[in-house]
């Protein structure tokens, strides 16, 4: 059956970055009522940066559903991470929360630390917080903004990855968030949209060279999705009609982003590395 989602145009109000679940009209579906879980993790440890809202809610919350018990890392939303960490115990799982700032190498240690000490170990690393500011004209891009877009969103990804590296045993999968930006690039989004190119390289170098160790890593690249980031970074207008560029004219919602981490995730996907997984609404990427 059909599910109803939700279409521009939309009336919610600005948020100060980066926003919070609860501000958000219409709230974003992270799949509470209908994801279904089948065993596809059980016993896993996952990391999810970005955890506490929009995607990495989401998928936290599918990683529980299929038996994988989950640290998210958040920055400063505590409601949020507080939210996120309920969904996941009440299916039994055990939640963990670091609040830090992914941009700096010892925050990434210290997640992987505390995973490994609260957890016992890593199997699924997903790279997934991310940072965006919109400008319309080059000149109005901060050097700044520039260093802290691509510190949170490429270089916190090395961090991570090469500290949870020595604890990641042969079937260990990770997955990085990329963008429709990868390919179609929005020139108001240049810092953004840049680092989600540099992501899906990071990602294809990383599968083959991390192959013979038996570790995947794969990269989800998503279209439009309504999560907390895009009434705290796009102007008025461009909240208000989001989503209405692709040929589904609508935005996904979070959960609809879960089952593509979750395959990735899966021991069955054995034999998918290097890999783009698009969910776009329709727009491809080619």
């Amino acid at each position: 059956m059909e599910t109803h989602h939700p279409t521009p145009p939309f009336d919610t109000p600005h948020q100060p970055m980066p926003g919070t679940t609860g501000r958000m009209n219409p709230r974003p579906d992270h799949g509470e009522t209908s994801y279904r879980g089948s065993g596809k993790l059980q016993g896993k440890k996952a990391i999810i940066t970005g955890g506490d809202s929009g995607i990495g809610r989401a998928v936290a919350l599918a990683f529980a559903r299929e038996g994988a018990d989950v640290l998210i890392a958040y920055i400063e939303e505590d409601t949020d991470a507080e939210d996120t960490c309920s969904l996941i115990e009440v299916e039994g799982r055990k939640a963990v929360a670091v609040k830090c700032d992914v941009q700096y190498p010892q925050a990434c240690r210290q997640i992987v630390e505390t995973a490994v000490s609260e957890l016992g170990g890593i199997d699924i690393l997903v790279n997934n917080a991310a940072h965006q500011a919109s400008f319309a004209k080059l000149e109005d891009i901060t050097d700044e903004e520039w260093d802290l877009t691509f510190r949170v969103n490429i270089h916190a990804m090395f961090y991570l990855t090469k500290a949870a590296l020595p604890y990641l045993l042969p079937g260990s999968a990770i997955i990085n968030t990329a963008s429709i930006n990868s390919d179609m690039p929005n020139p108001s989004l240049l810092a953004y949209a840049t680092t989600k190119g540099a992501i899906q390289n990071f990602t294809a170098g990383l599968a083959q060279l991390l192959a013979e160790k038996g570790i995947r890593v794969n990269t989800v690249a998503p279209g439009p999705v309504w999560t907390p980031l895009i009434p705290s970074t796009l102007p008025d207008e461009a909240v208000r009609n989001f989503g209405k560029q692709v040929p589904m004219k609508r935005p996904a919602q979070p959960a609809e982003l879960a089952s593509a981490y979750v395959m990735l995730a899966d021991p069955l996907s054995s034999y998918t590395s290097g890999a783009t997984i698009a969910v776009t609404g329709g727009r491809p990427i080619l």
